[in-house]
């Protein structure tokens, strides 16, 4: 089977709902309309850094998508990619299509002149930590994630 990524669109809304509670449930967490209705809208705003693709089949269904970012870089004045979210369906999954996300996130990155792609992941995915891997030596640093609100 062949796949393509593109631009998510309106009409995919669903499917790109299902997946955000799909990827969720994987990561042992939830996420709420109120969530998804922002996020949605941060795709579609084109005042926002931040954007959606999707990985289709040859019927151009969704089977995996990528959200990705910019964020600024104090140490360098510059600009990195934040690979916010990658997905793809269990049934697509050891098929090359995680890579080909990743892979469409570094064109952009590179289209762009930034210089830098990062990630996160959940120690216990190591599924996907073995193509994480592939790419190079994971980073050193440790994520610190606090609640202010408790």
């Amino acid at each position: 089977m062949s796949y393509s990524i593109r631009a998510v669109r309106a009409t995919d809304h669903d499917v790109w709902q299902a997946f955000m509670h799909q990827y969720a449930e994987f990561y042992k967490t939830s996420v709420t309309s109120d969530a998804l209705s922002i996020v949605w809208q941060w795709i579609h705003n084109n005042d926002e850094p931040f954007w959606c693709d999707v990985a289709v089949d040859e019927n151009d269904n969704p089977v995996g998508f990528t959200q990705y970012q910019l964020m600024h870089r104090s140490l360098s004045g510059g600009k990195v990619c934040y690979l916010s979210d990658l997905y793809v369906l269990p049934t697509t999954r050891g098929s090359g299509l995680g890579k080909a996300l990743i892979d469409h996130v570094f064109d952009f990155a590179k289209a762009n002149n930034i210089a830098n792609v990062r990630w996160l992941t959940q120690d216990y995915n190591y599924r996907a930590r073995s193509l994480y891997d592939s790419y190079g030596l994971k980073s050193d640093f440790l994520l610190y994630s606090f609640n202010v609100d408790q």
